[in-house]
């Protein structure tokens, strides 16, 4: 139920809800559920939306999850005040932005994802936006166009303020993973007039740091011992999943949270599920070592590629560390081939289960649809700890600008 003190949310290419789960998980002080209600969302693959509804269908309302392409979407059917706006239109549609000016960019079918995006902000005037992307998206003339949309007297977003934008590294937010993408947070310039110190919006502080370790000399830190905890490591997540799997193949069963008949749905706990590599690929993973790769294969299990570039990508075929934080999980983490993602001894990829829960998605999450749909899901997703850290940082602004109701402290005892 939405309350008059809830800071109400719509999550854009929401995907199956990494930002949306981070942010519902945040408990503010004197509260024992989250101040943030999300009243929108929208997105395009209806696998992925159908796990946002069988999540937050019930919280949302299954008529308020749009299900199909955002320019189709009528941002008029969210009839309450929104605060903040999730999300960030895939690269696709910022690399196809031209050199000119956005507005006369607007007719042009390129740049659709983008136009919609700002349609919707200009539609709903949230108090602020947060926009997720990759991190060469701070380098692009396509991230200097939209700064330029909030500085001229009359661009599209003349009425928020950019902070200055940065790329974020979840595992220094406590997330077992070393995933970094780039954050633009904006502020309506009526709200940064509204807060104490004049400022709009900025960026959590780190809550983990990296400790380098010099591994010949009995692990010793080689830097100063920070303030701050180290990052995480992904031995817990191991610790807690059978280093063998018992299945190739998910439960046979089907689900419709939008009308679309889809396999599941499956709790995150039941994702452990595995491959059939075929004999070589079984002899590969045996020849790899802890923290080794492609690199330590003998020349008969390697491949001519491979033994010509020795100096590539040492993920590829590489064995995650079981004391440092995962390399980013990406929509094939089931492939070794593709990076670092066989597990730390067994002689197997990581699993669905493995992935999810690095990116911090609880056991009882549900997900729709195949494996490899449910795959792109968990690797598209914001990691849910670092979307929590950012939900504390909007709530606390926003609270010192007055513009959201706190609720008074219980006392003590």
């Amino acid at each position: 139920m939405l309350t008059d003190d809830s800071i109400n949310i719509v999550d854009l290419f929401a995907g199956c809800g990494g930002l949306t789960t981070g942010f519902h998980s945040f408990r503010a002080p004197g509260r024992d559920d989250s101040p943030f209600r999300t009243v929108g969302a929208v997105e395009h693959d209806i696998a992925a939306a159908s796990t946002y509804a069988a999540n937050f269908g019930a919280h949302t309302g299954i008529e308020r999850i749009h299900a199909g392409d955002i320019e189709e979407w009528d941002p008029a059917v969210i009839e309450d005040p929104v605060d903040v706006i999730l999300g960030g239109p895939p690269c696709q549609g910022f690399s196809l932005l031209n050199k000119r000016n956005l507005i006369k960019d607007l007719n042009d079918e390129r740049n659709v994802l983008w136009r919609e995006y700002v349609r919707v902000v200009r539609a709903l005037r949230p108090k602020v936006f947060v926009i997720e992307n990759v991190g060469r998206f701070l380098d692009s003339d396509e991230f200097s166009l939209l700064r330029g949309e909030t500085e001229r007297p009359d661009g599209l977003l003349r009425e928020y303020e950019l902070a200055e934008a940065r790329v974020l590294n979840a595992a220094d937010y406590g997330v077992p993973q070393t995933r970094r993408r780039a954050f633009v947070l904006a502020t309506r310039r009526d709200v940064r007039a509204a807060h104490p110190s004049g400022l709009g919006l900025g960026y959590p502080d780190p809550t983990h740091a990296k400790v380098v370790v010099d591994r010949r000399r009995a692990r010793r830190p080689v830097n100063p011992a920070p303030a701050l905890p180290p990052w995480e490591s992904v031995r817990s997540i191991f610790a807690g999943s059978p280093p063998t799997t018992r299945t190739t193949e998910l439960p046979a069963r089907f689900c419709a949270p939008l009308g679309v008949r889809l396999p599941g749905s499956y709790l995150t706990s039941e994702l452990h599920v595995g491959r059939n590599p075929e004999p070589l690929s079984l002899e590969r993973y045996k020849a790899i070592p802890p923290g080794g790769n492609r690199n330590d294969l003998p020349a008969e299990l390697s491949t001519k590629a491979w033994l010509r570039h020795k100096n590539g990508s040492g993920d590829v075929m590489g064995r995650l560390y079981i004391d440092r934080p995962s390399v980013t999980i990406r929509t094939e983490f089931f492939k070794p081939e593709k990076g670092r993602y066989l597990h730390p001894t067994a002689h197997r990829p990581i699993t669905h289960l493995e992935a999810a829960r690095i990116q911090g998605f609880p056991d009882d999450f549900r997900w729709c649809g195949g494996k490899s749909q449910i795959a792109r899901q968990i690797g598209n997703a914001v990691p849910v700890g670092l979307a929590a850290v950012l939900a504390g940082e909007v709530y606390r602004y926003l609270a010192e600008a007055g513009a959201v109701a706190v609720p008074p402290r219980r006392a003590a005892g």
